[in-house]
């Protein structure tokens, strides 16, 4: 028996409690779709607000707006649109994704599922419309786990799992109603509203078994592999700009995305004033784009323990003369890059770069150039999450004095490269800024400090640079962002015989004692110096102002905690593999251990 699902003849038990929880479970696997922000504004507004009207309309019995005859041949007519959809405008959405066939195409199907479904939802007067929506439902959810694994889609599923259990407990009792052969009983709004809340606690009592349960399962049972989709690269891109090509401006409207870029967890905050997180640095400057000449190689293979090693860490130690040495864990973010991120001077790494969950994957081979930057050949548009130890380098100012200017030929023949057209004008800054400085790297530290203390820093840069940005910047704005700073010291050390190339990277960000991380976001992408002394190699410099950001306060406290909550998430849901089955494994064993312990000593 198909009863009526908008405005019955004869109201049966569970009837409201059904309605209620059937519409909340459409609600929220729109938002879940809708939260993922890969749908376009359109899209992103129009169907929860449609989804609500309709709420608003049930809710007071309001019968249902369309036939179900005019409904199909809606759902017919939009077949024809969704080729036009697939082909053109999602295809235009997912041109900067790493797959964007793919991901047009998953976008016009969400589209289209999304308008079944509000279509279905003005139409429905039946059980039978009711299951439909349900199953369109479920099918929402688990578009939305192709698009995100951010720990709200958590929250959203534990929601949709308390409705849906709802939803057929209502629609079971509404059944059993039906076909009785007794009469209706009157109705009764006291006993309703107890009936109702005794079908809630019990649907969320399911909901919860069924959620400890699969949790568990899922803990004994995990992932070796990720999914197709997830090795599809379905994600956008986050960031640009870290790329053999670097035009001035890119880091600035970078700086301007709080989107959080990678996690770096070092255990305790690192007590070193020049930390950075390394990027690519460029050689070549043709007066507005940083490139690099040399397109030589270097293919860097994990050992059998899945380490890519870059040079003996007692050599280094002996080379750089290290202050000390940091042990790091990066959750880097799907990005447009290929670059890994590291402090300072490299020892070794390990990780899943290949897009394998086991480190000890063979086929997650590096990239290294001849400026020491490091490449993923595997991309980044999938989230990477590899770990290293670093050296972190002690400047020993009196060594660095004596260094002398005696150069080997590669380093001149590469860095002290400057445009075909320079401004004579920055030549001439260049011997003023450092009159004073009575060796290379005096000049070093008096052009680092002209520029902090004369020029002022700025995103939103006013006028017109023409096409002498640099020339631009050095003599009438005399304002602008880090890639500025760092390009206007680099060719001014140039012009006066110092080696020097322009790094990019990201400042430490802001670091969180919860869980012993480093938050970088986008706005803490970042240029510096990096000038070359013989006996002491390179040495780091960051003529950019400081910043005079403050702590946010409880605010700032808060997404602190939220960004302990989405690591652990990553670490321990989405990362999940064998070897955290290990370390869960061994880390219940000491508890039990400890408590058998403790019991027995009591």
């Amino acid at each position: 028996m198909a009863s009526s699902l908008t405005t019955p003849s004869i109201t049966l038990p569970a009837d409201r409690f059904y309605r209620t929880a059937l519409y909340l479970l459409i609600l929220t696997s729109t938002f879940t779709l809708v939260g993922t922000g890969k749908l376009d504004p359109f899209t992103t507004i129009l169907a929860p607000a449609a989804i609500l009207y309709k709420g608003f309309r049930w809710w007071r019995d309001y019968p249902a707006e369309l036939k179900t005859s005019v409904a199909t041949r809606m759902v017919v007519v939009y077949l024809f649109f969704f080729l036009f959809d697939a082909l053109f405008f999602s295809r235009n959405l997912a041109s900067n994704t790493a797959n964007p066939v793919l991901f047009a195409v998953l976008l016009a199907s969400v589209h289209f599922l999304l308008f079944v479904t509000i279509v279905r939802l003005y139409s429905a007067t039946t059980d039978r419309d009711g299951l439909f929506l349900a199953m369109l439902a479920f099918a929402g959810v688990l578009a939305s786990a192709v698009f995100t694994v951010d720990t709200y889609f958590f929250i959203l599923f534990i929601a949709f799992l308390v409705f849906g259990v709802s939803t057929f407990v209502g629609l079971e009792v509404r059944r059993g109603a039906a076909g009785a052969i007794f009469p209706a009983v009157d109705s009764d709004p006291a006993r309703d509203r107890r009936f109702h809340r005794a079908l809630f606690l019990a649907s969320i009592s399911v909901a919860i078994g069924g959620a400890v349960i699969g949790s568990v399962l899922f803990f004994f049972f995990p992932r070796f592999n990720a999914g197709y989709m997830a090795r599809a690269g379905l994600q956008t891109s986050l960031m640009s700009g870290f790329t053999d090509n670097v035009e001035l401006g890119q880091i600035g409207e970078i700086k301007k995305n709080s989107s959080v870029v990678m996690r770096v967890k070092t255990g305790s905050p690192i007590d070193y004033p020049m930390l950075r997180w390394r990027g690519i640095a460029l050689s070549n400057f043709d007066g507005r784009r940083w490139f690099s000449s040399d397109k030589t190689r270097d293919i860097l293979s994990p050992s059998s323990n899945g380490w890519i090693f870059f040079s003996d860490r007692k050599d280094r130690a002996t080379e750089i003369r290290a202050a000390g040495e940091v042990h790091f864990s990066v959750l880097l973010q799907p990005i447009a890059s290929d670059a890994i991120f590291a402090p300072s001077t490299l020892i070794a790494l390990r990780g899943n770069f290949a897009g394998d969950s086991n480190y000890g994957a063979h086929r997650g081979y590096l990239i290294r150039d001849p400026t020491g930057s490091i490449y993923n050949p595997y991309r980044n548009f999938s989230q990477v999450q590899y770990e290293g130890d670093s050296l972190l380098p002690s400047v020993q100012p009196l060594i660095v004095r004596l260094a002398g200017e005696d150069y080997p030929p590669e380093i001149t023949s590469t860095y002290l490269q400057l445009p075909l057209h320079l401004d004579p004008r920055i030549s001439q800054l260049a011997k003023k800024m450092t009159a004073a400085g009575q060796n290379p790297f005096d000049k070093a530290v008096a052009m680092q400090y002209y520029l902090q203390k004369n020029y002022g820093y700025t995103l939103n840069l006013s006028g017109k640079p023409g096409k002498d940005p640099l020339a631009y910047f050095l003599f009438e704005s005399r304002a602008g962002h880090c890639e500025y700073f760092a390009s206007a010291m680099a060719v001014m050390l140039r012009t006066l015989g110092i080696p020097s190339r322009e790094v990019n990277g990201f400042l430490p960000g802001e670091y969180n004692d919860l869980a012993g991380d480093y938050i970088v976001r986008a706005s803490d992408a970042h240029s510096w110096v990096e000038a070359y002394f013989p006996g002491s190699g390179w040495i780091t410099f960051d003529p950019t102002p400081p910043s005079n950001d403050s702590p946010g306060g409880f605010f700032s406290r808060l997404s602190q905690y939220m960004d302990w909550m989405q690591l652990s998430w990553s670490e321990w849901v989405i990362n999940y593999d064998f070897t955290h089955q290990v370390a869960l494994a061994q880390n219940m064993q000491r508890g039990s251990r400890n408590w058998t312990e403790a019991v027995r000593e009591w």
